[in-house]
């Protein structure tokens, strides 16, 4: 059973109290000083401040210097506050700790396994499917995911202000067969309300665009993120679907659940796609709840990804062999609209590539 942890929003001051029965941490904090921007602007942190915070010895970690310097520690306290302390195998922190192992060369992997440089048309814009374009909206991350697919993505060459989206919104309003527009990043939803407001509008203003979605993990790591200013700017023109990255049940407290059954009844269309990770996700019974505790949020499972084959991620992957007996277990169990489709992405194919596994 799911262990729902509930946060006080009406304390003055900001502390950090610890669960006897659960050993997490929960955070006391005013609305104010809790507000999703400052969530967001304090959620970078030092790999021995992460493991001070949570019981979690920092001994015998080599090559710190290098992956702080490339791919810092970015967590926010709303998630960290769903971890078990002291425990170093919890499936929430094994997906956010730095591993010795991110440094291991690996054959056959590389820094742009999906070769979206080469279909990039625009700054800051993909388009590798028919009928769909994906935007990079933003560079930010609310938090780094240590299997990201893009964390050697060259944000530093893509500013993603309004000229640069300009020139990307242009592109799209001359291809006629592009229906739908695909907001991913970084994070599309850590930009501001305003910003995010002219973009969903841009887009809504080109006749051929009936669709908008948006990739995010916002509501799932800050869900203090879906206010109402967002819900009125999403209840627009276009139909609006929202993907959401959730890779365990543990990741649904109740503050996650409230923030998803806003968004569900907006009348936005809510979908789940998941990574599958060695040792975090990679069983029937968690994967089996996790589908369970999204419909019951109103979301409904869509992928199941097979990690991409990203520099220094090696060490997450599980076999096709081992990830299709686990699906043929899983549909077994789960009514049929609960199972995700078991997917891999390909640079060359003309869309995902749906693994068979019954």
């Amino acid at each position: 059973m799911i262990e729902y942890h509930s946060f006080c929003r009406h304390e003055k001051s900001c502390t950090s109290v610890s669960s006897p029965l659960t050993g997490k941490f929960s955070i006391k904090t005013s609305k104010k000083e809790n507000s999703w921007q400052q969530q967001l602007s304090t959620a970078r942190r030092g790999f021995y401040e992460l493991c001070q915070l949570l019981d979690i010895t920092s001994d015998g970690f080599e090559g710190l210097e290098k992956l702080d310097d490339d791919f810092p520690v970015i967590a926010p306290t709303a998630y960290l506050s769903r971890i078990v302390k002291g425990d170093p195998n919890d499936p929430l922190l094994l997906q956010i700790l730095p591993n010795a192992a991110e440094l291991i060369e690996t054959p056959g992997y590389s820094q742009d396994p999906l070769e979206e440089e080469s279909s990039s048309p625009a700054p800051g814009l993909i388009h590798k499917y028919h009928g769909r374009v994906l935007l990079i909206a933003s560079s930010t991350c609310a938090i780094h995911c240590r299997y990201c697919f893009r964390r050697h993505y060259p944000y530093q060459e893509n500013r993603f202000q309004r000229n640069q989206h300009q020139q990307a919104l242009n592109y799209i309003r001359s291809n006629r067969e592009v229906r739908e527009v695909i907001l991913s990043g970084g994070d599309p939803l850590t930009l501001s309300n305003k910003y995010l407001q002219w973009l969903v509008n841009s887009i809504a203003d080109i006749p051929q665009i009936s669709t908008l979605r948006i990739h995010t993990r916002l509501p799932v790591v800050i869900p203090d993120r879906v206010d109402t200013d967002l819900l009125d700017l999403l209840s627009g023109r276009l139909n609006i679907v929202l993907v959401i990255h959730c890779n365990h049940s543990n990741e649904i407290d109740e503050e996650v659940g409230y923030a998803l059954r806003k968004l569900s009844k907006s009348g936005i269309t809510l979908l789940n796609q998941s990574v599958l990770l060695k040792n975090i996700n990679d069983d029937a019974d968690t994967l089996g709840l996790l589908s369970h505790q999204l419909f019951d949020n109103g979301v409904l499972p869509y992928y199941l990804h097979m990690p991409d084959q990203t520099q220094g991620t090696a060490h997450f992957d599980i076999s096709e062999a081992e990830a299709c007996s686990l699906m043929s277990s899983l549909a077994g169990v789960l009514p049929g609209y609960l199972v995700p489709r078991l997917v891999r992405e390909q640079p060359t194919s003309a869309s995902k590539t749906q693994l068979p596994f019954l």
